[in-house]
């Protein structure tokens, strides 16, 4: 092919996409994931989006917690005890309304929310992304991958890593140990519950590089911490992470 159908065929690509989605939407018309009025796009109705406390405004460069003005770049917490990970960013607060399809995709095998929701991370974790030398997801145990059948974590940062063209290491972190369920567990459980857990199988992968990690929900922050001290211990050179929704008042809300 020479240089010049190359370009044709670049230039009509997106073309022939957006006729097919819309002759697919003709077909089979997109349903709003909350059960309200049907979106013009597959997605959350006018209402739902409203509700979604995305997280614009300033945050906390440690940890992601939204700040109702801009006081500096730590929260208290962060600077009084700094996380195992140097960076973090959510998309939204993990609330009534972002719950549901965050479980949906988790437990109820909805693989078509997660190229929504890399979209999400790709703006809210931008600056992120940009510095990233590797994207990797938090990885599930084998024998709850079996269960499962997918890990969630993967499904966001696939397509996360092929839309930003970030360099994708889908095996660079593995979780040796079965580990308890984090549902339930105080912040200290949590970090007793993943102790030891993860391990970089092949610590050349990883060595000198920048990590993004990619999950679906943060509450206290073990789990990444856990991931983050194996790979900086591997020879990562910096470690920062992207979910999804965060915590705030975890009371009353099932994860």
């Amino acid at each position: 092919m020479s240089a010049e159908d190359g370009e044709f065929a670049a230039s009509w690509k997106p073309r022939v996409q957006m006729a097919w989605r819309v002759a697919l939407d003709m077909l089979f018309p997109p349903q709003s994931l909350d059960g309200g009025p049907r979106p013009l796009a597959g997605g959350f109705s006018a209402g739902a989006w409203s509700r979604i406390r995305f997280l614009d405004g300033p945050v906390c460069d440690g940890c992601g917690a939204p700040f109702e003005f801009d006081p500096g770049a730590r929260c208290a917490a962060c600077l009084a005890k700094p996380r195992a990970f140097d960076a973090a960013r959510a998309a939204c607060l993990y609330d009534e309304t972002s719950r549901d399809p965050i479980l949906k995709l988790k437990h109820a095998d909805r693989l078509d929310l997660a190229p929504m929701f890399a979209r999400w991370l790709s703006r809210s974790a931008r600056e992120l992304i940009e510095e990233a030398d590797a994207i990797a997801p938090v990885p599930l145990h084998p024998l709850r991958l079996l269960r499962r059948r997918y890990n969630q974590a993967a499904e966001i940062a696939r397509p996360l890593a092929a839309m930003t063209g970030t360099p994708y290491l889908p095996d660079a972190l593995v979780r040796r140990r079965a580990t308890a369920t984090q549902g339930g567990k105080s912040g200290s459980g949590r970090k007793r519950n993943v102790a030891g857990a993860f391990e970089v199988p092949d610590p050349r992968r990883v060595e000198g590089l920048r990590i993004l990690l990619i999950d679906d929900v943060l509450t206290t922050g073990a789990t990444a911490e856990g991931c983050a001290r194996a790979l900086k211990a591997a020879g990562a050179a910096r470690v920062d992470l992207a979910v999804v929704a965060r915590v705030q008042a975890a009371a009353g809300l099932t994860i």
